[in-house]
């Protein structure tokens, strides 16, 4: 195997890394091995078996051209400053640049314990590193930005958690790795200058558009907000809950990351949560806009002595600084609101007529609300209502099923027509295009942790395969596959996920 490696952050100030390579395993074997996503990259697997593979995405093999480091950044968790995170159980093995000439970063997860670690054991149990693959695969194929899986192995070794259970690693792939808490780090230890190169390794590999700004900071800070705007807003527009939103969670690149204790919604509820250790509803689905503007603000913070053009800014400088800030941080609940409004309209099969929008807002926020009064399933509701047609007709009664009171979903539906009939579209283009934003099969909690129990108790991948292959085309229905789309019975409801730490 040859992988194209292609090194940039290595080159950065030491500070920003420690240098260190995996730390072997007993005897790693492959799970899985994404092959269209290696193509992308510009990975080529001549001859290479299922052993070197496993040997190469565990560790084991360092490969020609990979300069392997831990990154360090800081990070608020919970509200509360960590001056010192970092990647306590990852190693960055390198870069490549695709064809289109992307640059993406392949990173191991659950590589051994690195400076970082804080304790840690380094490693990763099996089940999130088959769950974070699921999730972050089936995202991707739902058209949020995300981190990629690249390949998943057994280490052949155990890790104790609350029990001894298998070990695994994670090969992912990302537009980059830094995070806020990146700017957090060297924020806290005053270090404008780190600041400053940071950002401007950001400016040239994600934000070119701000490299000749006349404020390219300030630029560069606009696109973070926007890029994070529109994520989020594709977050609550398929139902997913990430869990931990804390500041060394959040990439500059606007990408989903770190799939700890996320998960999607079965039945609806603006409050939900899953994270074993949210116990105030911080990260709930309805706050997941307010805490990335809260996570913004502390970036800014980390940014405003970019924002001056004086080495040794006086009080009104700083002020004015403060002021730019504000005004770019104001803009992320508009836009955030627009994009969120441009999904949900999609989703209910309107276009973006200008002169409706204050009334397609209620639109949505009633159907919403009646979804979680009747603990309706999301991701059934707009499925089935892309299935109806501009009129009532027998269909209806499947949309109907998933109501406690069926009446409450008949007014909306009659409100919703009554819209309908203000579209340009004709019934099946409207049918078409509603089809291709509402998925069918999404990675379901109770799914996975079958997938999840089959392997870790029983070695049987078979489970997770299979969940995989149907998560792959998640919007058109798979003749047999019915019992994926259906939402838990009573008993096998998953009320809590865990970060796999």
């Amino acid at each position: 195997m040859k992988i194209p490696f292609n090194n940039t952050y290595i080159k950065l100030p030491t500070s920003f890394y420690t240098k260190l390579a995996p730390t072997p395993v007993k005897s790693p074997e492959l799970i899985i091995f994404n092959s269209d996503l290696a193509e992308t990259l510009g990975i080529t697997e001549v001859n290479t078996d299922a052993s070197k593979l496993a040997a190469i995405f565990s560790g084991n093999e360092i490969l020609q051209g990979s300069e392997p480091l831990a990154m360090v950044y800081a990070g608020h968790q919970f509200g509360g400053f960590s001056h010192q995170l970092g990647d306590g159980r990852a190693n960055l093995l390198g870069e490549v640049v695709t064809q289109d000439k992307m640059r993406y970063d392949i990173q191991l997860k659950g590589s051994g314990p690195t400076p970082y670690s804080r304790g840690g054991d380094g490693r990763s149990a099996l089940g999130p590193v088959l769950r974070e693959y699921l999730v972050s695969e089936a995202m991707h194929k739902l058209g949020v930005p995300t981190t990629r899986s690249l390949a998943a192995v057994t280490t052949g070794e155990e890790v104790a958690r609350n029990s001894l259970v298998p070990g695994g690693i994670l090969t992912r792939v990302a537009k980059g790795f830094v995070r806020v808490g990146t700017f957090e780090y060297f924020s806290a230890r005053r270090d404008i200058e780190a600041i400053k190169t940071l950002a401007d390794y950001e400016i040239n590999r994600h934000y070119p558009e701000a490299i000749d700004a006349s404020h390219r900071y300030v630029e560069f800070f606009k696109a973070v907000v926007n890029t994070q705007a529109k994520l989020i807003a594709k977050w609550m527009s398929v139902g997913f809950i990430h869990g931990v939103m804390n500041t060394d969670n959040m990439s500059i690149a606007g990408e989903t990351i770190d799939y700890g204790p996320c998960a999607f919604m079965d039945d609806f509820s603006h409050s939900r949560i899953y994270s074993s250790i949210d116990h105030n509803l911080r990260y709930a689905y309805s706050q997941q806009a307010k805490i990335a503007q809260w996570n913004l603000v502390r970036l800014a913070e980390t940014l405003l002595p970019l924002f001056v053009e004086d080495d040794e800014p006086d009080e009104a400088h700083i002020q004015a600084a403060v002021e730019i800030a504000q005004e770019v941080l104001k803009a992320f609940q508009i836009q955030y609101e627009g994009y969120w409004l441009e999904n949900m309209r999609k989703k209910i099969g309107l276009e973006c007529v200008e002169k409706l929008q204050q009334n397609d807002e209620e639109l949505i926020n009633e159907l919403l609300d009646c979804m979680e009064k009747n603990s309706a399933d999301f991701t059934l509701t707009f499925y089935h209502l892309s299935q109806l047609e501009n009129s009532q007709t027998e269909a209806d009664k499947d949309i109907r099923k998933l109501f406690d009171d069926p009446e409450q979903i008949d007014t909306w539906l009659v409100k919703w027509r009554k819209r309908l009939a203000e579209e340009s579209a004709e019934q099946t283009e409207r049918q078409l295009k509603m089809q291709t934003t509402n998925p069918v099969y999404i990675p379901r909690n109770h799914q996975i942790e079958v997938a999840i129990r089959a392997a870790e108790d029983n070695n049987d991948f078979s489970v997770f395969h299979d969940l995989h292959t149907v998560l792959q085309t998640p919007f058109t229905r798979q003749k047999g596959k019915e019992r994926y789309m259906l939402p838990p019975l009573p008993e096998e409801v998953v009320h809590q996920t865990f970060c796999g730490t």
